[in-house]
């Protein structure tokens, strides 16, 4: 993500009374104490920053200021005074609107019809007055800059889009919160820069704007007031006060963390696990060629929509290409699904770990075993499971990854998106693969997890493990990564290894137009240096 310009720099709204006053607030959930005694206020026509470790508390308030479980101790106060906020319907009325991770939109259906979802019938029938609510939607959507018809399917819109049409519908509800949870974490540095203007616009308006986010540049730039969960407290607290990336990572960890500047040399590696010829999807995927080694940690960078999920859809069975061929230990795949490509060594750690990567009514136990369950059997011949087993290996490698749960046994979706993504990754520590797909590995990470994930996948390509890690943070494929590959518009447009791998250059191929598209190179002046090299 780039530096998007501070609000401090331009001088925030004078001080104003609070909209919402938390104090005192507990809550626990049996022996884990998720909240501690947390106060802090929020101000309208402010952007304030929730941020902490997975685990650490945000989600647990969220849910008691949206009404979805009450606080066992200490008050929310709305307007100075007391609101018990029992159920949605209470916030809803407060005017507190909030916008999850996991976006709450109805498939199949337009734009009007979502941004209309939850509003009260107008009619003495029961039913919604569809003509002013279409008059109030059009209104909301000029507001938005909403460059689509309100009759347009949202399954046809991009993820920044959809962003917009669940802002709609918050603003349908006259919310004056709105909180939004990791809103940039599938966006690309456009949609974020957009948003971050639509976010300004509507504090500028008198809003107040809960933004939760894992990526403390933005969070240091955008908000003015800033508060930091750490163990269900609050460790720091900013109210109107410039704060900085470094000042964020101490709260949250407890500890300095080095972010490196460029990639580290790349460690010896062994023959070809995976290799690319000439790929093609006859769509987004456009004559891609890659190979990964053992031992190596290889990236692939570039814009949202460049290619690069569905480039490695092609590689696991999950589509299938139009032109090349895939080969695995110099062997080609012919992988028809997914399930494939697992039989034969290949790991996957979908981008949507909810509705792809994890059974979410299922244990944590459960989700790490799934992938391995031949070796926990009795025998070839009886399909009986050595389950206490399976429980304690699931534990080990929950603890490797540092899970926060208060065991094993719990649902993997009482938990925190990160820990998910933790579960989904530990999930290929029990018998390491050969090649291990990682989509977005990251996302909805904190900082201080991420640099354990990044660990433990280290740890694997120490052992042998070709990893092909997809990220849209930059700042990740410099920590992470041995060589970096990035693509734009459906091609390779560019090679990074080493000191070579910066965020600017990987920035700068994200932009590059491939030479074959129109006859000539367009990768401007930048010099890669040693270890860059355009496609």
């Amino acid at each position: 993500m780039t530096a998007v310009a501070s609000v401090h720099e331009r001088g925030g709204p004078a001080p104003a009374a609070p909209l919402i006053r938390i104090s005192e607030v507990s809550k626990a959930f049996g022996g884990v104490q998720a909240l501690d005694r947390v106060s802090f206020e929020i101000r309208p026509g402010v952007v304030h920053g929730l941020v902490g470790a997975n685990g650490a508390g945000k989600s647990t308030l969220i849910r008691c200021l949206a009404g979805i479980g009450l606080p066992d101790s200490g008050s929310i106060e709305v307007d100075g005074v007391v609101a018990p906020i029992a159920s949605p319907d209470d916030a809803t009325r407060l005017g507190l609107a909030f916008i999850h991770q996991e976006m709450s939109l109805i498939p199949g259906w337009d734009v009007l019809r979502n941004m209309a979802l939850g509003i009260p019938p107008r009619t003495r029938f029961g039913v919604i007055d569809w003509r002013p609510t279409r008059q109030r939607a059009a209104e909301v959507a000029h507001r938005l800059g909403m460059r689509f018809a309100l009759t347009t399917n949202v399954d046809d819109l991009s993820t920044a889009d959809q962003w917009l049409v669940l802002i709609g519908r918050a603003l349908m509800r006259d919310a004056r919160m709105i909180a939004m949870d990791e809103p940039t974490a599938s966006l690309s540095v456009e949609e974020a820069t957009r948003l971050h203007g639509i976010v300004r616009e509507l504090v500028a308006a008198g809003t107040a704007i809960v933004f939760v986010s894992h990526r403390l540049d933005e969070v240091s730039a955008l908000c003015e007031d800033v508060t930091v969960f750490k163990d269900g407290r609050v460790t720091k607290r900013v109210v109107g006060e410039p704060t900085s990336k470094a000042e964020l990572v101490r709260a949250i960890v407890g500890r300095d963390l080095e972010i490196p500047e460029h990639g580290h040399e790349p460690a010896p590696t062994g023959r070809t696990v995976l290799e690319v010829r000439g790929v093609s999807d006859g769509s987004r995927v456009r004559d891609v060629s890659l190979t990964v080694r053992e031992g190596e940690v290889v990236g692939l960078g570039g814009l949202v929509g460049a290619g690069r999920t569905e480039l490695v859809k092609l590689v696991y069975g999950a589509a299938r290409a139009t032109a090349g061929e895939v080969l695995l230990d110099g062997r080609p795949t012919g992988f028809r699904s997914p399930a494939d490509a697992v039989r034969a060594g290949v790991g996957l750690v979908p981008e949507e770990r909810r509705s792809e990567g994890l059974f979410l009514e299922r244990t944590i136990d459960f989700n790490i075993n799934v992938a391995s369950l031949d070796s926990l059997r009795h025998s070839r011949a009886l399909p009986l499971l050595r389950t206490t087993a399976g429980r304690r290996r699931a534990q080990e490698v929950a603890d490797r990854v540092a899970v926060k749960a208060e065991s094993v046994d719990v649902p993997v979706g009482s938990l925190s998106g990160g820990n998910q993504q933790k579960v989904a990754i530990a999930r290929w520590l029990l018998e390491p693969p050969r090649l291990l797909i990682l989509d977005e590995p990251s996302r909805g990470v904190d900082v201080g997890a991420r640099a354990e994930v990044h660990r433990v996948v280290r740890e694997l390509a120490a052992r042998g493990t070709a990893v092909l890690a997809v990220s849209s943070d930059n700042e990740e494929l410099v920590a992470l990564c041995d060589r970096v590959l990035v693509m734009a518009e459906g091609r390779v447009t560019g090679e990074l290894s080493g000191a070579g791998i910066t965020e600017e250059r990987i920035v700068s191929l994200s932009f590059a137009r491939h030479a074959g598209d129109d006859g000539a190179d367009d990768y401007g002046a930048d010099d890669y240096g040693a270890g860059g090299t355009p496609a």
